[in-house]
């Protein structure tokens, strides 16, 4: 790996709570909800629930490998650096280039519903234009990236806000259904179990679309050199992240079943919560759910510029994408070429979008291509810690289940999710998912020629007790880069 260059990220700049509330706002739970709960029980059924729970197995395994790797090597980069010092560099360029594809183009997609639920507010007859959603959009996506290039104290500041409302209309709904009386049909524990699913295919499709629900709460490893006790907070606030976004994903997915007749999920696929607020709560229910779902759009919004600029920051920093993506701004600590560089890329893709088609039509693509690009750097990710922990795995039981076992399950889950998608997918899609990671050759080879330091990195091995062959932008060198003891038991 190259060593520390220039200025760095703003050190100790989150804390446990901060990290916490980023890891949730990543993976976007209305957002989620609203645009995937109808496609999921469409699907599998009544079997949506069961299909969330089975996939929240396999993702925890992945959130393990980040926590395990997390506490060896602190880097902006998070998989792009694991996954290069274990498998191999050009493994790792992938992976990290799977990530910035995936987040760039989630941007676009993501800024569209927060456009349309924008326009919604005001008049539900406006939420379809798609010129005037992407530049609602394109505003939202603007106010964002201005927020992540003030810092990551301001960055987490309005983080709190947008997703402190969130979660209290999703709480206060949820609360409200309990009471909610005239349901669709009553709760049956048979919905978490596999008798609901249509055999190993059905399960199959509902893992395909159910996966992808939880993506983002990764964003706490790109945050690793701006974060307090990094190697134990990342790592912790990533679990904690998944383990809230799982049960709001539960309880709202088994409230739609509850509360709303099929005909109604198939009539409101653009946005379930909406209606299902309605029914809960007749006349304001439907637009404060609307209102949460905006403000989840455009939190994960930020949080997926975090993950996309600091992965080009430490791309830049070690020199396998352009040196000036690494530079910081000397105020604000923000890695801000790489800013700039997403925010142009972004827009010209705002530009472009209108000439593919209507919202739905550009959000269903996008997303299946993102599940694509997803599913790489996850699955690599789950191989390259039973790699760099393989000497100390059977030192301990929880060392091998928690930094082994259960990793490896995930990644195969992830592996097969990759492969089961290209036999379901249009051709769209995976023109988007493999076309994308494809173009990452380029970079990848021209860098690799010029000698880049990353491409003879020193390897990433648990069972060595200093790491202090690299250290990362902000981390003095001496102190968080050098073991005590190895950090072996979960």
């Amino acid at each position: 790996m190259s060593n520390n260059r220039g200025r760095g990220l703003q050190a100790g700049a989150l804390g446990t709570f901060d990290t916490v509330v980023m890891a949730v706002a990543g993976s976007a739970p209305a957002y989620s909800l609203a645009a995937t709960t109808a496609v999921l029980v469409g699907a599998v059924g009544l079997a949506s629930p069961a299909a969330l729970l089975y996939c929240a197995i396999p993702m925890l395994g992945i959130a393990l490998a980040f926590s395990y790797l997390g506490r060896i090597d602190v880097n902006a980069g998070a998989s792009y650096s694991w996954v290069g010092r274990t498998l191999h560099p050009f493994l790792g360029f992938l992976s990290g280039w799977a990530l910035v594809v995936s987040a760039t183009i989630f941007m676009v997609a993501g800024s569209l519903p927060a456009g349309s639920m924008t326009l919604a507010l005001f008049d539900e007859g406006l939420a379809d234009d798609t010129a005037l959603a992407t530049a609602v959009g394109a505003g939202w996506f603007l106010l964002m990236l201005l927020v992540v290039l003030g810092g990551a104290r301001l960055t987490v500041r309005a983080q709190l806000v947008m997703s402190g409302i969130e979660l209290a209309l999703l709480a206060l709904f949820a609360v409200l259904a309990l009471f909610h009386s005239g349901n669709a049909r009553a709760f049956d524990w048979s919905w978490l179990g596999f008798s609901q699913f249509d055999g190993v295919s059905g399960f199959a499709s509902g893992a395909l679309i159910a996966a992808f629900y939880y993506w983002g709460w990764d964003v706490t490893g790109n945050l690793s050199e701006e974060t307090r006790n990094s190697r134990r907070t990342t790592g912790l606030a990533g679990l904690i992240g998944v383990g809230v976004v799982f049960l709001l994903f539960e309880v709202f997915t088994v409230m739609v079943n509850v509360v709303l007749s099929a005909r109604q999920i198939e009539e409101h696929q653009a946005n379930v919560l909406a209606v299902l607020g309605e029914e809960i709560w007749p006349g304001p229910g439907g637009k404060l759910l609307v209102v949460a779902v905006m403000l989840s759009t455009i939190a994960t919004l930020e949080t997926t510029l975090i993950q996309v600029t600091r992965s080009l920051f430490a791309m830049g920093r070690d020199r396998t994408m352009p040196a000036a993506l690494g530079r910081v701004h000397r105020r604000w600590n923000t890695p801000w070429v790489a800013i700039a560089v997403v925010g142009a890329v972004a827009l010209v893709m705002f530009i472009a979008s209108n000439a593919l088609g209507s919202v739905g039509e550009i959000l269903a693509d996008a997303i299946a291509a993102i599940g694509l690009q997803i599913a790489v750097y996850y699955g690599l990710a789950g191989l390259a810690v039973v790699v760099a922990y393989r000497r100390v795995l059977l030192k301990s039981a929880a060392n091998l289940v928690f930094g082994g076992v259960w990793p490896l399950l995930g990644s195969l889950f992830m592996f097969w999710v990759f492969v089961e998608s290209l036999t379901e997918l249009s051709p769209a899609s995976i023109a988007i998912g493999v076309g994308g990671l494809a173009v990452g050759l380029v970079p990848m080879l021209w860098y690799w020629r010029r000698g880049s330091d990353y491409y003879r990195p020193a390897r990433l091995d648990a069972s060595r007790t200093v790491e202090a062959d690299y250290v990362p932008s902000g981390v003095p060198a001496g102190r968080s880069q050098v073991h005590e003891g190895l950090p072996t038991d979960f």
